[in-house]
């Protein structure tokens, strides 16, 4: 569980300067190498990651939403499911449109998008009321919890499995 707003921040820069790291010292015929049954390959999970990351600042939005009922609305009683955006076509529908956008980039220039999107990742939630991390959400992937423990599961932990799928280890 994450306990803080500067717990989240320091995890996340950590984790990006980590994966950033890891990604940029594997020789480039990694990147080519197939790692998933499904057929993927080092640079098709990399497409992944880096599309995925700018999704992370939309989850505070998500939780925003469910702090603050709407005008014309009643306040809401306490609700069993977490507020949440679904991804059009299924998170799977949505992944493989992302990866298949970016089929074209260098390993390089995905790195580079992933850079830049933990980037802004990070400067939404430095923006962010630190209210909104405990507050209950669903991810289009369908991780529930805190926003705080979502965004630890998928930003940290989700890539960081993923970039040591990528180094195959």
């Amino acid at each position: 569980m994450i306990a803080s707003k500067a717990e989240l921040l320091d995890k996340l820069r950590t984790s990006g300067d980590q994966v950033v790291s890891k990604l940029r010292g594997l020789p480039p015929e990694s990147f080519e190498q197939g790692r998933y049954e499904s057929g993927w390959n080092g640079r098709q999970i990399l497409a992944h990651i880096a599309s995925i990351e700018w999704t992370y600042p939309r989850l505070i939005d998500v939780a925003r939403e469910a702090q603050s009922p709407k005008p014309a609305e009643a306040p809401k009683e306490a609700s069993a499911e977490p507020a949440t955006r679904a991804a059009r076509g299924g998170i799977n529908d949505y992944n493989g449109r992302q990866v298949e956008k970016r089929a074209q980039m260098s390993v390089a220039e995905l790195i580079d998008e992933f850079e830049t999107n933990r980037a802004k990742t990070i400067a939404a939630f430095e923006q962010a009321d630190e209210s909104l991390l405990s507050q209950s959400i669903k991810s289009a992937g369908g991780i529930t919890g805190q926003l705080a423990d979502v965004v630890s599961m998928i930003a940290i932990a989700h890539v960081d499995q993923h970039a040591r799928d990528i180094a195959g280890s």
